[in-house]
């Protein structure tokens, strides 16, 4: 069952990041500090924590630095008053979610 889940999150997420790939970086956020975050650096980091997770687990550094990642989307998204990059970031923090609930599933 765990097995079952876990191998559902691993498709999920692999679909996911093949869509964050396939979207536009927002127009005009390039260079832009977001709550003294770099807004490309923070994209850059999500999508390498996925593939990461796809790829095999996360060592214990990586691990908390995911769950830190995913807390400073809680930050950046309710600043974000643009359509477009408020889904595109949003994308991106449900695919940090899923890249931190794939490794929860494969401690089990």
């Amino acid at each position: 069952m765990i097995a079952d889940m876990f191998q559902e999150k691993l498709d999920a997420l692999s679909r996911m990041a093949a869509e964050h790939m396939a979207m536009p970086f927002p127009p005009g956020f390039r260079g832009l500090d977001i709550e003294d975050q770099d807004i490309v650096m923070l994209d850059a980091d999500a999508y390498g924590y996925a593939t990461s997770v796809l790829e095999g687990p996360l060592a214990g550094q990586r691990r908390a630095a995911l769950t830190r990642l995913v807390a400073v989307f809680e930050k950046v998204l309710p600043v974000i008053d643009d359509e477009y990059a408020s889904r595109y970031f949003a994308h991106v923090r449900k695919m940090a979610v899923f890249a931190a609930e794939a490794e929860d599933l494969r401690e089990k």
